[in-house]
């Protein structure tokens, strides 16, 4: 059982390590967010490996929460990154007329 804890615990800290990397190097703040979301994780394996170790189950309203938080945390920067589109109102009116345009040209010409 030993062996495999240890097991589990280098890979975890290996993605931690290759996570951490991610969210220095970016090269976008999505990028940043859920390599920040993968050290979330690595970190609730590391307080499970660590429960299971010690043979205790106090932590596991600690496991929850950050479950919780870390589900929460990517749902809201989901919905942000894609809220932050195009914000120039005069690109997306000028993308309404030509699908506009778009659509009566394939009316007329049926071919």
């Amino acid at each position: 059982m030993t062996v495999v804890l240890w097991v589990a615990a280098t890979m975890l800290g290996v993605a931690a390590l290759l996570a951490l990397i991610r969210v220095v190097r970016g090269p976008s703040a999505l990028d940043r967010v859920v390599a920040m979301d993968v050290l979330l994780s690595c970190l609730i394996g590391a307080i499970g490996i660590e429960a299971a170790y010690g043979r205790h189950g106090t932590t596991l309203p600690v496991l929850a929460v950050l479950a919780l938080l870390g589900f929460v945390g990517s749902v809201a920067i989901a919905r942000f990154g894609a809220d932050v589109g195009d914000d120039d109102p005069d690109r997306r009116e000028e993308a309404r007329v030509e699908a506009r345009l778009e659509t009566i040209r394939d009316r007329e010409d049926p071919s």
